[in-house]
């Protein structure tokens, strides 16, 4: 037993002169490593500032080039976050390059990974394909008011990107559509074309004269001075209701002046009919009591009803 720990003594004492070599070669190289490290991160930051600037620029150049070819808005924006994406990969790819990471390594094994990477985004790559079938068929451009019929969102196309469409609203909100949805989904483009119709329904007593009232509405619309007045200016009757004449009025504005038209002519729809006396019904109840039987609190058996004091 004496023997074998004699044996062993040397042999341990060796290890712990390597282990404690090793330690010492690592701890005298650290500095060196940490200072080649931290050029390398500060290098990388200054690549990557460069780059960003770079890429804005290569960016300017290309909405510049867009811009005085005449393409619309929405291909604009569409190439311009296409480019951005781009070139983003590619300088990233750059500065890992700079720390020993094999670029075509990395393209490599995202190939093999493909089917993977493509499950786990296929949501992304389906509003990429809506995206550039909407810049292909353009159902609708950046401008354009728009009321998409599944989910009841509307607004005015702010941004067509890579993968979202922005409306404003009306009321100044924000709704981000996925590109996807919009290519697969019904939607309405409300200015396609550059006038839109304006119809307003309004009732009359059946006691009123129809052709009088036909008369002055019509007298309106053509006297307002932003109506359209190559195509029709109507009046008519659109149905006889319960307890009112029903007329469909029916006007057309350029898209610019269709709300204010609309506010305006409803308004003075209401003054040109009275001014000539011709009203406008509104619900009401009529109760009938009978005068043979009295009711609880009825006094005098009139029928009328009073309250006992």
């Amino acid at each position: 037993m004496l023997d074998i720990l004699t044996t062993a003594l040397p042999e341990l004492a060796q290890v712990e002169e390597i282990d404690i070599g090793v330690i010492e070669q690592f701890l005298s190289e650290l500095p060196d490593k940490a200072l080649r490290l931290g050029i390398r991160v500060v290098f990388a930051v200054l690549v990557f500032f460069v780059g960003s600037r770079f890429i804005k620029i290569i960016r300017k150049m290309v909405k510049k080039s867009l811009l005085r070819g005449n393409a619309e808005q929405g291909v604009v924006q569409f190439l311009d976050s296409f480019i951005k994406a781009g070139l983003y990969v590619v300088l990233v790819l750059a500065i890992a390059s700079g720390f020993g990471v094999d670029a075509a390594s990395v393209i490599a094994l995202l190939g093999s990974a493909g089917v993977a990477i493509g499950l786990a985004i296929q949501g992304s790559l389906a509003n990429l394909a809506g995206g550039v079938l909407i810049l292909l068929l353009k159902p609708f451009k950046v401008g354009d008011y728009i009321k998409e019929d599944t989910n009841g969102n509307e607004g005015t196309v702010e941004e067509i990107q890579l993968f979202y469409t922005r409306l404003v609203t009306p009321g100044n909100k924000i709704i981000v559509l996925p590109n996807g949805n919009l290519a697969n989904s019904s939607l309405t483009n409300v200015t396609f074309a550059p006038d839109r119709r304006l119809d307003i329904q309004v009732g009359i007593s059946y006691h009123a004269d129809i052709k009088k009232a036909k008369e002055v509405i019509l007298k309106l619309l053509e006297e307002d001075p932003f109506t359209i007045k190559e195509k029709d200016l109507l009046v008519y009757v659109d149905e006889l209701a319960d307890s009112a004449v029903i007329l469909g009025i029916r006007c057309w504005f350029l898209n610019d002046d269709y709300w204010q038209g609309k506010w305006r002519i409803t308004e003075n729809i209401k003054y040109v009919l009275d001014e000539n006396g011709i009203g406008i019904p509104f619900p009401q109840m009529d109760v009938h009591l009978d005068g043979n039987k009295a009711c609880e609190g009825d006094t005098d058996g009139s029928g009328m009803l009073t309250k006992d004091s």
